[in-house]
């Protein structure tokens, strides 16, 4: 039985790993309601047969797929077709899945297995009539009139194709192998450079400036003759990188930014059958920032390959520890390289001094910062000093040069030279009292000076703790969080005394920044935890808590956070004096913050993130009133911590419940109610009658008639009615119309107060 189950299994794996051989389905025109899925593994291909969209496993895990597009022709083999595009950056979905062109017109990723919407085209209300993928790659949407309304050229995950344009603040993101690489990404910025980046504000290499051309109008795309260029808005090239092949006879070129955070350009080798890099932005691999961000020093050898040595000692997850980061309490040591040039790569701050060998390793041993010194005697007599642990360097056995790395000593036991032998008894025993009065007065002594000691001992532990605290905030791990110890945790809180809310604390640093500290009070396995909080520490959005470090100690998982000087938005709809702070401008401008950062959530980073409990408590204010989501990425269900575990539909439905809380006043815990008689208010124009009467001046109808229909359709019971968050903020902004809601409940009134569709139209 147990074998039976394997090979069907194994069927599965293989149908999908080669389901673009077996199931095409050439059409010009993809019709609405058209539907591929991982176990029927059929597809769509472009008519001249050169791409194929469909399902594709290319992760480890057996169950784990995504979609997208990826070569399909003949000429290339099957293990050569590579991927050009991926639906949502990336995403992955079980082996339970369908992707479908909706009645609607929408682009729809949906993981039957977890019953989750995993990404979308938010297209549902564009009058889409049909889709199509093109011979040159790209997947479009069109209206009756074949008027574009969505392209795959426009949301490109990590490779251009010819023809494609990368727009100003648009990017390629690496595909994700690891923590680090999932960082990698090529912007074009709105001075019209392009920028490759880690982690959104390392800029390891950038294109040409050109200031004389109107920047805001440049795009970048690579050609069929093998450039990539910047050109302007008559698709004039102002910037161009060539190709080794440059015009030859080349049938199929792209652009990638690979996972190694190198942009190459490639192009297909009919004779050799593969792909072959013909242009790589940076040369050096080395120079690719975190190229060894936890393996050491990044050495580029003769043979022009890139390898990470650790010449530092490393701890018990293998992470390759400067001196800086680890407790160095015995002493320091200098191991010193042949043949080896080492320097400092981000900051660039190596400093160049005059010295002698000798005086070289002395300088960088007697220096607390520095990490590595290099001496060379080419021209005279030179060491560099190197003080950042992104060091990067070269070898070669011709080279002269000479580098020294500090290390930690090793703890070492001490073993007495001799032993003493033990002194001679006197034959006849004597009372000397100057000798117990002196032995009394020493006990005192020794007991005063142990106490003095505790005293000092616990003082300077608490000190010792606020400045492993100070170092955690002003020297944070690679992903710019700080990571807190339990006992830095309760210090900073006043040993969580200071309770701001329901499992939350003000901790106040040694520079005296306050910060928000949150107490899980659930239980999760560490790795797991560890790995949510490095992906939420990457989430920046003005209108989302920012995270600013954790704690993973034993049993204990806290988060910390910015800290919002007003407090959450509950507080200010409890308190009839609090509340006439929220005017209606406040609201609205609420109301479209919690819009955006919940739109940002769900298709704005690298992987789709929930809520999953978006409420007035989870709202906050900073000082100048503006409204910061806290509380996103982890969920408590019954005491335990639940890392993205909800449907985005839940957090529409969420959001739009906020959205009537906040417009109605009423916090009343049965939101149907309240959604309810808002409803009937609305249907039978009485609409200022929906409003809080505690918001001075009222309230502005056209902005109030968007806010309550994109709520009424948000909390719809089917959810496959409720819009995605995109439209929201689109609708709140003015810049989308939306249609008058149907009566969002099942039994919705009583049988008098059923209302009928003419009755519905009548309100537009």
């Amino acid at each position: 039985m147990l074998r039976s189950e394997c090979l069907v299994r194994l069927a599965l794996l293989l149908c999908v790993s080669f389901g673009f051989l077996l199931h095409p389905a050439v059409t010009d025109v993809i019709a609405l309601g058209s539907k591929l899925s991982v176990v029927d593994n059929n597809f769509w291909v472009s008519t001249n047969r050169d791409f194929a969209f469909g399902f594709f496993n290319i992760a480890d895990e057996p169950n784990q797929f995504s979609v997208g597009i990826r070569f399909n022709s003949k000429s290339i083999p099957y293990n050569q077709q590579t991927l050009v595009w991926i639906a949502g950056g990336h995403v992955k979905v079980s082996n339970m899945s369908y992707f479908q062109l909706t009645p609607q017109g929408e682009l729809v990723l949906y993981d039957s297995l977890h019953g989750v919407t995993a990404w979308t085209s938010g297209t549902g209300n564009g009058s889409v009539v049909s889709a199509s993928l093109n011979d040159d790659g790209n997947l479009v949407l069109v209206d009756s009139k074949q008027n574009m309304i969505w392209q795959s050229f426009d949301n490109p995950s990590d490779t251009l194709l010819p023809g494609q344009r990368l727009h100003v603040s648009k990017t390629l993101r690496a595909s994700s192998k690891n923590l680090e690489t999932s960082h990698y990404s090529l912007y074009l910025n709105a001075s019209g450079r392009l920028q490759l980046r880690w982690d959104s504000n390392v800029v390891y290499w950038t294109g040409e400036s050109h200031s004389s051309i109107a920047n805001a109008n440049l795009t970048a795309s690579i050609t069929s003759d093998g450039s990539l260029q910047l050109q302007d808005q008559h698709s004039r090239a102002v910037w161009s990188v060539f190709g080794e092949d440059h015009n030859d006879s080349v049938s199929y070129r792209f652009l990638r930014l690979d996972f190694d955070g190198n942009l190459r350009l490639y192009s297909w080798m009919e004779d050799s059958q593969s792909w072959r890099s013909v242009w790589q932005a940076v040369e050096n691999q080395c120079k690719v920032f975190a190229t060894c961000v936890d393996r050491g020093v990044c050495i580029f050898n003769t043979s022009g390959s890139a390898e990470c040595r650790c010449p530092f000692k490393t701890n018990e997850t293998n992470k390759c520890l400067v001196p800086s980061e680890q407790d160095c309490t015995i002493g320091t040591s200098m191991q010193r390289y042949e043949n080896i040039y080492l320097y400092g790569y981000y900051p660039p701050d190596d400093s160049i001094v005059t010295s002698s060998l000798q005086q070289c390793e002395q300088l960088c041993h007697n220096d607390s910062e520095c990490t590595v010194a290099t001496f060379s005697n080419i021209g005279g007599p030179k060491c560099s000093i190197k003080k950042t642990k992104y060091v990067t360097g070269y070898t070669d056995p011709s080279l002269s040069s000479i580098s020294f790395v500090k290390s930690c000593l090793d703890p070492f036991a001490v073993y007495p030279d001799s032993e003493k032998s033990p002194p001679s008894e006197s034959s006849h025993h004597r009372l000397c009292v100057p000798c117990l009065v002196g032995a009394a007065s020493g006990t005192f002594v020794i007991v005063g000076f142990i106490q003095l000691g505790i005293v000092f001992f616990i003082c300077r532990r608490k000190s010792s703790t606020m400045r492993r605290v100070t170092l955690a905030f002003t020297h944070p791990n690679s992903k710019g969080l700080m990571v807190l110890s339990f006992a830095e945790i309760k210090s900073i809180t006043g040993d969580l005394k200071n309770q701001v809310g329901p499992n939350m604390f003000k901790g106040v640093l040694p520079n005296n920044r306050v910060l928000a500290i949150k107490d899980l009070n659930a239980s999760i396995e560490e790795r797991k935890f560890r790995t949510a909080v490095m992906k939420i520490g990457n989430i920046h959005h003005k209108n989302l808590m920012k995270l600013e470090g954790y704690c993973c100690e034993f049993n204990h998982r806290y988060l910390v956070y910015e800290y919002a000087k007003n407090g959450s938005l509950d507080k200010y709809l409890d308190d009839s004096t609090l509340c006439k702070k929220l005017t209606w401008r406040t609201r609205v401008e609420i109301c479209s913050s919690v819009a955006k950062a919940i739109c940002y959530l769900h298709s704005g980073c690298r992987e789709f993130i929930s809520h999953g409990n978006l409420k007035c408590e989870n709202v906050m204010l900073d000082e100048n009133s503006v409204a910061k989501v806290s509380d996103y990425g982890f969920t408590i269900v019954d005491g335990e911590a639940t890392y993205c575990g909800f449907s985005a539909e839940k957090d529409v439905a969420d959001f739009g419940k906020l959205v009537i809380t906040l417009l109605t006043g009423c916090c009343d815990h049965d939101h149907g109610q309240v959604c309810k008689r808002a409803y009937k208010e609305w249907l039978e124009g009485r609409i200022t009658n929906v409003v809080d009467k505690r918001i001075d001046g009222g309230a502005n109808s056209e902005e109030l008639e968007r806010a309550l229909r994109i709520a009424f359709w948000c909390v719809q019971v089917d959810e496959r009615k409720r819009p995605s968050m995109e439209e929201v903020v689109r609708v709140l902004d003015g810049t989308l119309n939306v249609d008058p809601p149907p009566p969002p409940f099942h039994l919705a009134f009583d049988p008098q107060e059923n209302c009928s569709e003419s009755e519905i139209e009548s309100v537009v």
